[in-house]
């Protein structure tokens, strides 16, 4: 990775907007940012460094997606390095630069399989998004809540089978998708939180005081917040009231307009604040692809008109929307600003990951993580950790 400068953008972080604005990359890392023109030496031909024109466009920290399970045809659980890059091209396209490959509830020797692919491709000089982790969705939920996942191969909680389905690499395992109702939960919960693994409250029946129960073991989340949980009740909130009432918890959203209303969305953000808010795509394979037959795990879908749904049941089965387009919808059809809207898509997940020191917004010493976008929103370039992966 050499050095470059990025001129004529308006600079985006969660703090707000500068206008014309040029950066300078070296190495992969943000070294200087300044206002205006950039050095006039750097634009001249005796230099070998390159200078590239934003003209005027945005230029926004890279989006990190904490919840993909695939996208432009293949799936994490394929279990393959190959599957990976796939999906880690297709997302940076959409201006993803990190993302948690997400796992399935499955047999636990196939779970271990793709997270071993995930710690391969990690190592690997990806030209796609960066791998940062790994998201277990499952196989600790409920049955009642199962929603696209296969209820066949659902687990009762243990430490034992958490540490089988690692397939020896624990320590890139950084959230869990768990019910805490099920008997064994809280203890594997309590265990995650003492080694910096998020829980995440999913395909849950949880009520209010289960719910409680685990949130008051520590920091948590709720994984795509509404879908696959108990509902909002007067008389028994939930874990879904447990989630919008505790400060302790983030919750993810997944805005395609198909999952959530805009409506729902405007309510989360007046009750959790943009700082409590991770936008997710939940991605699966069919994601870049045209409506048809596909699977999820074990799992026929169907894809209509872009919305995923199980060919036997109906339940929604992921999606196909991208990062890009999630930003674009809280901007035009929720209404957020665009600085929140980099925050929930970028800041707040580096946050929880605890990579704010490298990643998640644009400042000196920063990883180049970057996507620049249009007047549209729609993605024009991506850098990941400086290296151009992405070029409309």
């Amino acid at each position: 990775m050499g050095e470059f400068y990025l001129g004529n953008v308006r600079l985006v972080n969660a703090d707000g907007i500068r206008e014309a604005v040029w950066i300078r990359v070296v190495g992969g890392v943000i070294q200087e940012i300044g206002l205006g023109e950039v050095p006039p030496a750097v634009q001249t031909q005796s230099t070998a460094v390159e200078y590239i024109d934003g003209l005027g466009q945005w230029l926004l920290p890279g989006f990190i997606d904490i919840h993909i399970h695939g996208g432009d045809g293949a799936e994490v659980m394929d279990g393959t390095v190959r599957a990976l890059q796939t999906i880690a091209q297709f997302h940076a396209a959409h201006g993803t630069t990190g993302w948690l490959p997400t796992t399935l509830t499955a047999p636990i020797d196939r779970i271990a399989k793709a997270v071993r692919a995930v710690d391969a491709f990690r190592k690997d000089a990806s030209t796609g998004a960066k791998a940062l982790g790994v998201h277990l969705e499952g196989p600790f939920l409920s049955i009642k809540r199962i929603g696209a996942q296969n209820p066949a191969f659902v687990a009762e909680p243990s430490i034992a089978s958490f540490q089988q389905m690692t397939g020896g690499v624990e320590d890139i395992i950084r959230k869990m998708t768990i019910a805490p109702e099920v008997p064994g939960a809280l203890e594997v919960i309590e265990w995650m939180q003492r080694r910096g693994i998020i829980p995440s409250l999913g395909h849950t029946d949880a009520t209010l005081a289960e719910a409680n129960a685990a949130i008051a073991l520590g920091h948590c989340h709720a994984t795509h917040l509404f879908n696959g949980m108990r509902g909002l009740h007067h008389r028994e909130a939930g874990v879904l009231g447990a989630a919008l009432l505790s400060d302790d918890v983030t919750v993810e959203l997944i805005v395609d307009l198909i999952h959530l209303e805009p409506e729902i969305v405007q309510l989360v953000l007046k009750m959790k604040g943009a700082e409590r808010v991770c936008l997710i795509t939940d991605a699966m394979a069919a994601a870049g692809r045209p409506d048809g037959h596909y699977t999820l795990g074990d799992l026929d879908v169907t894809v209509e008109n872009g919305k995923a749904f199980l060919t036997e049941g109906h339940n929604i089965a992921g999606s196909t929307l991208t990062m890009d387009v999630a930003v674009r919808n809280m901007i035009q059809k929720v209404g957020v600003t665009l600085p929140d809207a980099v925050r929930m898509a970028s800041t707040n997940p580096a946050r929880e990951l605890g990579l704010a020191d490298k990643k998640g917004s644009i400042a000196v010493g920063m990883d180049a993580d970057l996507v620049l976008l249009d007047e549209s929103f729609s993605v024009v370039r991506t850098w990941v950790e400086g290296r151009p992966v992405y070029q409309r």
